[in-house]
């Protein structure tokens, strides 16, 4: 039975991939698609943030790795332009710890949305200052 369906495959099925260019510009596109543009971030989201680290171990050989940096966007600067960025932040083990990510920085491999809150300014610096109130979830779409 299995020798049958083998048979009847279609010269598209088995044919290979025509060129290296084009599965480089697949790539490409998955790639672009999986990071939301600069228009899609809003400060009140929870994102995680993934990123290209290299190391060097005790033999002085470079090793790469992809780390990630989990945190609520309190500030975005400068939208789509060449130096845009975007502030995350996050409490770890009660130690408020920030980072700022430029959007356009190669190391940056995806960005993957969490969640959003429902905000009402666009800088939330007073998170900064201990706030304790628990902000509102908004369904992201």
């Amino acid at each position: 039975m299995a020798e049958n369906k083998e048979a009847q495959k279609t010269p598209e099925e088995t044919t290979p991939e025509q060129g290296s260019s084009s599965a480089v510009a697949q790539q490409e596109e998955k790639q672009s698609q999986s990071i939301p543009s600069a228009k899609d971030l809003k400060p009140g989201m929870t994102v995680r943030v993934y990123q290209k680290i290299k190391e060097l171990n005790m033999k002085k050989e470079e090793k790469e790795r992809i780390q990630y940096f989990e945190g609520i966007i309190i500030a975005k600067k400068h939208n789509s332009e060449s130096g845009g960025s975007i502030t995350l932040r996050r409490t770890a083990n009660g130690i408020g710890v920030e980072k700022v990510f430029p959007l356009n920085l190669p190391s940056i491999t995806d960005i993957e949305l969490k969640k959003q809150a429902k905000t009402r300014q666009s800088k939330m610096y007073f998170l900064k200052k201990g706030y304790k109130k628990k902000l509102k979830e908004k369904k992201l779409s």
